[in-house]
């Protein structure tokens, strides 16, 4: 009873200390940005988050960053999670020599530091004409994303039965046939959970957007952030929180309505 107790203690100690950076960051975005005083304020002041955000969109260029991380991260994310099924349907399910090399030649990448790719993909990039525009971005992203999606999809394939591919062979179905009509849908929750993290992952970014893009129609939405809160330095605090809010809300709708999925399909990993 005791242990229980404490537990509960700790947990909702956990969760307040988490809940008020995020409660500062409400309250403050809602104050008149020329109102704000610079002190952080634990009650509102104001009602002024829209006309805060409006400023943010119209001044800064916010608003083409959200669309361009939207349509960044809904496509690499799924380019790079169909690579990864394919890469670990060939590693785990198919008779490919040396697998376990294959594996770790893909999974090297995320155990490689990223900034150790930014000389050379900018040198590439002006070289060959995607420097600061929408192709450019989602290749790179997609390209960085495979290794961890292709992490959690060969594990899941991993814990499938063998006879399922051998009742299909027997069938007389190709290997493109297998993939597609039987192995496809049985790891649809780790392909959602590995969407997930690669989309948040592409929302989040900043390094790539601040290196490889320059034009405010093509960077995302961290890189039009950093603006806001950087060289839109004047435009004030609330300005700049209002936009965090707004720039949080995908990654966390994303979560919340996948949570069923996302849940299930790490169990079956781990």
């Amino acid at each position: 009873m005791i242990v229980r107790a404490l537990r509960s203690a700790l947990v909702w100690a956990l969760a307040l200390l988490w809940l008020m950076p995020v409660y500062l960051m409400v309250v403050n975005s809602m104050t008149p940005a020329k109102q704000y005083s610079g002190n952080p304020a634990w009650m509102p002041t104001g009602l002024a988050f829209f006309q805060n955000l409006s400023t943010a969109w119209t001044d800064s260029g916010f608003g083409d960053g959200l669309l361009n991380s939207l349509m960044y991260s809904l496509s690499a994310a799924a380019l790079a999670v169909l690579a990864a099924a394919l890469a670990g349907y060939a590693v785990v399910i198919m008779p490919l020599k040396r697998p376990t090399l294959w594996f770790w030649l893909i999974y090297l990448g995320t155990l490689l530091p990223l900034q150790i790719f930014l000389a050379p993909l900018f040198k590439a990039y002006v070289a060959v004409g995607l420097y600061d525009t929408n192709l450019g971005m989602i290749l790179i992203y997609a390209a960085i994303c495979v290794p961890f999606a292709f992490f959690i999809v060969r594990n899941y394939l991993s814990t499938l039965p063998t006879e399922i591919t051998e009742a299909a062979q027997l069938d007389g179905a190709s290997w493109a046939t297998v993939f597609w009509r039987i192995h496809f849908p049985l790891i649809r929750s780790s392909l959602l959970a590995a969407f997930i993290f690669q989309f948040t992952w592409v929302w989040n970014d900043l390094l790539f957007g601040i290196t490889l893009t320059t034009s405010p129609d093509r960077r995302p939405v961290m890189a039009a952030l950093a603006e806001v809160s950087g060289g839109f330095a004047s435009l004030g605090p609330p300005v700049t929180l209002a936009a965090a809010i707004v720039a949080s809300f995908p990654t966390v709708v994303l979560f919340i309505a996948c949570q069923r999925f996302f849940v299930s399909s790490l169990k079956a990993v781990g």
